[in-house]
């Protein structure tokens, strides 16, 4: 199994979108964390949180837990550098939690052009484990260099909430759902005791090969144990056999096209978010394949 880097630099110098550039450059040492948080700034509101497409196939300006997610890897990335802007997003996050501790799927957005219908019709008025676990578990991976992310309230409360609901579960989630609240458990091992039993309780969600199709989602999309335990000498990798991992990392390193670049399964819901998810893709997988000794 062999990666291309230099033909993988081409491709986001010609399709990927500045962000994504900055931090293809930090997975090589090219560039230091001021680049990639000055990029990332770029889609911060006044009220601390993230919008304006930072998740691709979210158009829209507003601040929405879907860009918090994204926000959160960019400050895990960085480390062991931190930003105060961490902290100011978990403060936008409290204002737009439940009473319960859980987030919003989605928050209303005023203009829907270029928006996926599932982040256009959620209900902001009803808390989602998907949602809270994909913004909470990077969050607590953020929280391992960044103290004021760590002792944050609006963390607690979340980490609290997706215990609860996490316990609760007596049928697997939907795929992509499932996928985020075992990176939240494999996050949360670091600080709570639980996590380790609830790890072993989603464990009956996964099967063995990690193969789980993506119910409405685009024709053949399957989650793969990569998209459940992306990284090396982590609880959650203890879900799969070794064999299929090493399956899994062959199979990524494969995928790299002749252009450099790595495609998503899914679909994208403009033309823009088709070609940001291709850098986002490509930055995921040289650093996946890094972080196992293969790029």
């Amino acid at each position: 199994m062999s990666v291309n880097l230099s033909a993988a630099a081409s491709f986001m110098a010609t399709h990927a979108r500045l962000l994504d550039r900055r931090r293809f450059e930090l997975l090589g040492g090219a560039t230091n964390a001021d680049a990639v948080l000055a990029a990332v700034d770029g889609y911060r509101n006044p009220d601390g949180g993230y919008g304006w497409g930072l998740e691709p196939d979210l158009r829209a300006p507003e601040s929405q837990p879907g860009g918090a997610l994204h926000a959160f890897e960019v400050f895990e990335e960085v480390a062991p550098a931190t930003t105060p802007h961490a902290a100011r997003l978990c403060d936008w996050l409290a204002t737009v939690s439940r009473p319960d501790g859980g987030l919003p799927f989605g928050l209303p957005v005023a203009d829907p052009a270029g928006c996926a219908p599932f982040w256009v019709q959620a209900d902001p008025a009803a808390a989602t484990l998907h949602s809270t676990a994909f913004a909470a578990g990077v969050a607590l991976r953020v929280a391992r260099h960044d103290r004021a992310v760590r002792e944050h309230p609006w963390l607690a409360a979340a980490t609290q909430y997706c215990f609860r609901a996490i316990r609760e579960l007596s049928a697997p989630p939907h795929a992509i759902a499932l996928s985020f609240t075992v990176q939240f458990v494999d996050a949360a091992h670091d600080l709570h005791e639980e996590a380790a039993a609830l790890l072993t309780h989603l464990a009956g969600f996964l099967p063995a090969d990690g193969l789980v199709p993506v119910e409405g989602g685009s024709a053949g999309e399957t989650l793969r144990a990569l998209d459940f335990a992306p990284l090396p000498d982590r609880p959650a990798r203890a879900l799969f056999g070794s064999d299929v991992i090493d399956a899994e990392l062959r199979r990524l390193a494969d995928a790299q096209e002749d252009d450099g670049g790595w495609r998503v399964d899914f679909g994208s819901f403009s033309p823009a978010a088709a070609l940001e998810w291709r850098g986002y893709a490509t930055v995921r997988a040289v650093s996946v394949l890094r972080r196992h000794g293969l790029a």
